[in-house]
Order: structure tokens, then C-alpha cells, then sequence
């Protein structure tokens, strides 16, 4: 008789990886489930209690209602030091980084099978909306079944290796599905809504998050003449291609706001100004642009040059493009401009619903 497949489970306390944990049960794998602490600092206004300790409540609820082992593990002090004060820093530096990325890369994947092996599990798995493919010789990394739910944006610098002992139990299903096995089992977190915000963190608006850490340094906005026709809380809290709005701390002069909508073209981190343009101005539109810290998941699909399409944000659009060496720099070059693109953030290359390759923007 084949041994029963141990598999640590990161149970979050929301319902997709409460659903995944029911779904691996029923394939048969004995499943523990794993809360992680990572940040508590955040706290809910009502209560004033930490999300955290909340999240885990539940966590501890679900654990209880699928009759499966709970644990919790500590990973706080390598994701304030591996995560946040780099993400810090490179706000204050004007780059915009992507810490979810990070997040998953440095903590949670890494630190989670550190701790399956320790308890001599088989496998580890989250509720991602992505999905691993085996074949011949390697793992594949897909987008999962509902596009418009797809993580693996989020999961692009994992190794074969990672995804050799990872399971994604969600990732063929909608998310509509996910809900109703939920309901169905009368799962006490079915109509819970899905975690927004900063991974870990919370949904706390990303300005009130960085204000605790940087200082704002007011100056002023300048429109693509040079012109100055308003003020702004400091440069570094912004992203290129971010639309301007009094709630973020850009205050337009009256009789200008009020004549279109205008985004993020330009920052200068030395005189503390932002440009910024109406929607589809040119400033806004880029097609070339450098790649750095770039990461394969298979060696193989390294070339010369690489045909995919791209994505520079979460569920953004999938853009024709090429990627190639120029000038002893990795560049990919866009079919046709696009906007909101800034450095620090990742650009995602597939090829159909495989992820190929993934690295740091640099303009």
C-alpha cells in the first residue's frame, strides 16, 4: 500500500487556501496546516487588534472545522529585514518595487518547505490562483484557470526546484467554484472577502503605510512645460503612471484639476518635483526598456532572442514584446508604447499560460 503524502499547507484564515486544504484532503494527503505570521503591526480600527492575530483566528477555525493539525510559524524578523526595508529603501531611492514578489521569493516558499522538511512533509501548498505543470524533464509554471483571479504574476522568480514540491490545489478552478465548495461545506470564512494590500501587511493604503517610515517632504507638480500648478507630500511616495488625486497628496490649483485627469509622467528625486500630463500623453508612453536581476525558471529558454507577451503589473494587459540583448543589456521592446510602466516594478513574460521569464523594469 503506497505511504499517505504528508503536505504543509499555508492556511491564511481567507477561503482559497481554506478550500485548497479540503481539496488535498480529499486527494488523499494528510494536510497540516501552517499560519504565518510575517507582520503585526497593522491593526483593525474597530477593534484595535492586530490583523494578524485576527487572520489567525480564523486560520485556527478552519484548521478546527477540517479536522487537520494547526501550527503557526514566525517568519516576521526575515520578512522585515528580507521585504520591507528593502522595500523602504528603494521608495526613498524613487523606484517602486513589487514586495509581493519578494514576499513569495524570499519567505514564504522558502520558509515554508524549510519547516515541511522539519516536520518530514512531502510537499507544501498555498491557495494561488496558478498551476505546475510537470513534464519530462522539468516543472512549468501556468497561469491558473480563472484569468481573471491568475497569481503567478506574483510567483514568476520561483525555481524549478520550488515548484518540484509545491502544490497549487486551486488553480483549475474559478474562484466562483472556490466559493461554492466553501458554502457547500459550511465553511465559517465562504463569503469572507480576498486580502487586498501589501503581502502580509494588510489592506492598508501603501501612502499611509510608507508615511510611518519615510517623512513627507513637500514640494511642487509641473505640468510637461515646466510649469508649476500644484504641490505633492514628496516624491518618493509616488509611481510613474499613477493617477493624481488629492487622497494620495497631490493637490492640483483649482480651474487646472477640474480640466482632465492627469497621472505620473516623471519624478526628480534631487528636486523633489513630479510632471504631470493629461491620460495617453506621450511622456506617458514607453516601448524600449531595460530588464536587471532577470530570473529563468528553466534554463532552456534562454535565447538570444525571446519572443513572449508581457505583463508589467498584476492582471495588466499581455503585450507583444521581444526580448533581447542590446548593448551588452538585456532590453525588451514592445510592440506598440504603453504606459504605467516604472523601475522597480516586474515585467512577467509568457508564452501562451507559461511563464518563462521575470525581472526588475529599469528605464
Amino acid at each position: 500500500m503506497e505511504k499517505q503524502k504528508f503536505v504543509l499547507l499555508g492556511l491564511s484564515g481567507g477561503v482559497d487556501s481554506a478550500v485548497a486544504a479540503l481539496l488535498l484532503k480529499k486527494q488523499g494527503y494528510h494536510v497540516i496546516g501552517a499560519f504565518i505570521k510575517s507582520f503585526s503591526e497593522t491593526k483593525n480600527k474597530l477593534t484595535n487588534e492586530c490583523n494578524w492575530v485576527e487572520e489567525k483566528r480564523m486560520a485556527q477555525k478552519m484548521a478546527a472545522h477540517l479536522q487537520i493539525p494547526f501550527i503557526v510559524l514566525d517568519f516576521e524578523k526575515a520578512y522585515t529585514s528580507q521585504v520591507i526595508k528593502p522595500m523602504i529603501k528603494a521608495y526613498k531611492e524613487g523606484i517602486t518595487p513589487n514586495p509581493d514578489i519578494a514576499c513569495n521569493t524570499l519567505i514564504k516558499f522558502p520558509l515554508l518547505w524549510k519547516a515541511a522538511r522539519k516536520l518530514k512533509a512531502d510537499y507544501i501548498a498555498t491557495g494561488h490562483y496558478a498551476r505546475i505543470k510537470k513534464t519530462k524533464n522539468t516543472f512549468e509554471l501556468h497561469q491558473g484557470r480563472d484569468k481573471s483571479k491568475d497569481q503567478s504574476y506574483f510567483l514568476c522568480e520561483l525555481s524549478r526546484r520550488d515548484l518540484s514540491h509545491t502544490l497549487f490545489p486551486v488553480g483549475n478552478h474559478l474562484k466562483s467554484q472556490v466559493k461554492q465548495i466553501a458554502k457547500k461545506n459550511n465553511f465559517p470564512n465562504y463569503d469572507k472577502p480576498s486580502t487586498k494590500g501589501i503581502c502580509f501587511v494588510g489592506n492598508i493604503p501603501l501612502k499611509s503605510f510608507l508615511e510611518k517610515r519615510l517623512r513627507k517632504k513637500s514640494g511642487v507638480v509641473l505640468n510637461d512645460r515646466g510649469q508649476i500648478i500644484g504641490k505633492h507630500d514628496g516624491a518618493h511616495y509616488y509611481t510613474l503612471g499613477e493617477r493624481v488625486r488629492p487622497t494620495i497628496g497631490i493637490n492640483i490649483i483649482k480651474g487646472v484639476s477640474s480640466q482632465k485627469r492627469f497621472y505620473i509622467a516623471k519624478k526628480d528625486m534631487e528636486k523633489n518635483t513630479i510632471t504631470v500630463v493629461p491620460e495617453n500623453h506621450l511622456l506617458l508612453k514607453h516601448s524600449a526598456f531595460n530588464l536587471k536581476k532577470v530570473h529563468w525558471i528553466n534554463s532552456k529558454d534562454k535565447k538570444i532572442k525571446l519572443r513572449a507577451k508581457v505583463r508589467v503589473r498584476h492582471l495588466g494587459k499581455l503585450m507583444p514584446s521581444v526580448l533581447k540583448i542590446k548593448r551588452g543589456r538585456l532590453q525588451f521592446t514592445l510592440g506598440e508604447p504603453a504606459s504605467g510602466i516604472a523601475p522597480g516594478q516586474s515585467a512577467v513574460f509568457y508564452q501562451g499560460t507559461r511563464i518563462v521569464c521575470g525581472g526588475e523594469i529599469s528605464l
